[in-house]
């Protein structure tokens, strides 16, 4: 089998890697971090001349049709920089809609999208959280339309989105739907709440908010495919990010511990130094393999659920382990929070628990193989999916 990157591929990410590296330093996302949204709309829009906010949008509505995998791509080019845009919660959405919005929905989104003139989210964390992936929100019945009551806790950068993917369960305990949410539309109020990596996720309030029938992404019978759908490309793409941010972190790492004198000699000399640097490393490469194989299964249509299971398993356990590590190394520089190595830290702790940690990973991959030998061996799953 080949693992080799297409043209198109490496050209996604020397792109991609060109305008994160031009725009992305240290001094720049911290000066990012101390404004109100915490989003740098300069890069953003140089994404979006770049052609990187549609890689996962149809030719037809001015994307590249390609898939998530391309799209980890950049996302990983995001990780490696700690860049404050909004562009793992677009992603998610963008493709939502592109794989299962009607026509008119398309046309409406999604080259906004391309362009950076639309933001977009989806209201994910307790439906991850969830055993049987089951909203907070629910739904009831208005005519052709619905209304939407309840809380959807931490959506990603929803404050800058023009649309937010809700999903909702009709009467609390039916069937599942998508609605696409306007976030300053009437009956919904954002609360700001931050993240451990200094971003914005406000909790999303809905109050009879009201939804057209031409706004429903997802309709019942057709919900809990948008959910999977979302909640394994979120996951995915967290996957990504972690590969960027832990590639990073150990070069980083790296290069402090081959400057860095003690005793006479470089730290890195050390055999303790050495060891812990190459696991990072190894653990960096193990996230890689488990996120690429999860994205190329979702884009080929391939059952997909146990290699995102896995990938965001090791994003999250192996992750955490390799920031540790390289904030370690660095001794006592690496508790100065001014330091760029810090950060680092702090974004593989939130993708640690973004969306559900390592042990609900494990969990999620126990029933999956659980119900897999029921199915094999004709016996009924008792256990939620």
């Amino acid at each position: 089998m080949d693992f080799e990157l297409s043209d198109e591929q490496a050209a996604v990410r020397e792109s991609a890697a060109a305008v994160f590296g031009g725009m992305a330093d240290a001094a720049r996302v911290g000066a990012v971090e101390a404004t109100a949204d915490r989003v740098d709309e300069e890069l953003w829009q140089s994404l979006a001349q770049a052609h990187l906010l549609g890689l996962v949008v149809p030719e037809v509505h001015g994307g590249a049709g390609l898939g998530l995998l391309e799209a980890c791509m950049v996302l990983e080019q995001q990780g490696r920089h700690v860049a404050p845009v909004p562009l793992w919660a677009t992603t998610v959405g963008a493709l939502a809609v592109a794989r299962l919005g009607r026509d008119d929905q398309q046309r409406d989104l999604l080259p906004d999208v391309c362009s950076g003139a639309r933001k977009m989210s989806a209201a994910l964390t307790e439906v991850a959280a969830s055993p049987g992936r089951r909203p907070a929100v629910t739904a009831r019945a208005d005519g052709a339309g619905w209304r939407l009551s309840g809380t959807a806790m931490a959506v990603p950068q929803a404050h800058v989105a023009g649309s937010v993917l809700v999903p909702a369960a009709v009467d609390g305990d039916g069937p599942l739907l998508v609605a696409v949410v306007d976030p300053t539309g009437p009956g919904v109020t954002l609360e700001r709440a931050l993240t451990t990596d200094r971003q914005v996720h406000p909790h999303l309030h809905l109050d009879g908010a009201r939804v057209a029938a031409e706004d429903v992404l997802a309709a019942p019978g057709r919900g809990e495919e948008a959910v999977d759908l979302m909640v394994d490309s979120a996951l995915t793409g967290l996957g990504a990010l972690a590969v960027g941010v832990c590639e990073e972190a150990v070069t980083l790492a790296a290069a402090y511990c081959n400057q860095r004198q003690q005793f006479g000699k470089p730290l890195a000399a050390f055999q303790g130094t050495l060891l812990r640097a190459a696991d990072a490393y190894i653990d960096t490469e193990a996230i890689r393999v488990t996120t690429w194989q999860a994205a190329w299964r979702i884009d080929t249509g391939r059952p997909a659920a146990v290699a995102v299971a896995a990938a965001k398993w090791w994003a999250s356990e192996a992750g955490q382990r390799v920031v540790h590590a390289t904030q370690h190394l660095h001794g006592g520089l690496g508790a100065d929070v001014s330091y760029p190595i810090h950060r680092y830290f702090l974004w593989g702790k939130q993708i640690e628990l973004l969306l559900g940690g390592p042990a609900s990973q494990l969990a999620r991959l126990g029933t999956l193989v659980a119900d897999d030998l029921r199915a094999r061996s004709g016996v009924r799953s008792q256990v939620p999916a």
